[in-house]
């Protein structure tokens, strides 16, 4: 278990449910016409996968710039997806 997480995979684990949630919920709105539309559900998840390549990064020893890229990619997805949300 503990190879499991100093590889990073548990990231790469919860990036891929992150990205399977993603694609169903998507998939669900197409078929549908119920629940968060697809840019909704992309202003939610891009943040999450930001956070997680993070993790990631700092989960496999990647300098602090890596995660502190991420870092900041994931405050500029939330702050854009609290602007989409708060202009409708």
């Amino acid at each position: 278990m503990a190879e499991f997480f100093a590889t990073g995979h548990v990231a790469d684990l919860v990036l891929l449910v992150l990205v399977l949630e993603a694609a169903l919920l998507v998939v669900w709105h197409r078929r549908t016409g119920r629940g968060l539309a697809p840019a909704a559900v992309l202003g939610l998840a891009l943040p999450g996968v930001a956070l997680v390549l993070a993790l990631r990064a700092a989960l496999v020893g990647a300098g602090w710039p890596w995660v502190a890229m991420a870092l900041t990619g994931a405050f500029a997805a939330h702050l854009l997806d609290l602007w989409l949300r708060v202009r409708r």
